[in-house]
């Protein structure tokens, strides 16, 4: 299954990063037909927000009767307000990258794919700042410190999650 939905995530990146790139302000609803589009032909439930709740050992996500609203709120808060991301300047997309990563990691709208979703906006909104997609290897050597910077997030303070980006975004990876 993992194979299957690596190969479907591929597919997807071309189709929203390349043949239909959104150069636009994202909405939650693309965030759902992007996640439908990715894993329909898997999971019946693609691109529909969880009825479950959901923890990753002792945390636990946005409880699933809340989801509908805190999207609405991430729409609001961070999706409008930070894309497109074509006005900002290496900072500001740095700091606008993690806190929309952080707040989309902590509602985990979906059932499953959240992170890699999650790694897929952030993505857009890269390249819509005049960067590269980020080099997320960094993070994925040091789980444990990216994890302790979504919990940091979750308190309030995004510093170490723009940190993790900075690094993905690289020292050419990103607009002056």
């Amino acid at each position: 299954m993992d194979e299957a939905e690596l190969v479907l995530l591929k597919q997807l990146y071309q189709q929203v990063l390349v043949d239909e790139f959104p150069d636009r302000t994202i909405t939650a609803g693309d965030l759902q037909d992007w996640h439908h589009m990715w894993l329909g032909n898997v999971y019946d439930w693609a691109g529909c927000v969880r009825s479950v709740n959901m923890s990753k050992g002792d945390f636990h996500f946005a409880a699933a009767a809340q989801i509908p609203r805190l999207l609405d709120v991430f729409e609001r808060d961070c999706l409008a307000r930070f894309t497109p991301c074509s006005s900002l300047n290496r900072e500001d997309l740095i700091k606008a990258i993690a806190i929309t990563h952080i707040e989309l990691i902590l509602i985990h709208p979906f059932r499953e794919g959240n992170g890699r979703l999650s790694r897929l906006l952030a993505d857009v909104m890269a390249v819509q700042g005049g960067a590269e997609p980020l080099d997320y290897s960094i993070w994925d050597a040091n789980k444990s410190a990216y994890f302790a910077a979504i919990a940091q997030g979750m308190a309030g303070n995004d510093q170490p999650m723009q940190y993790w980006v900075d690094l993905a975004l690289g020292e050419t990876n990103a607009p002056a």
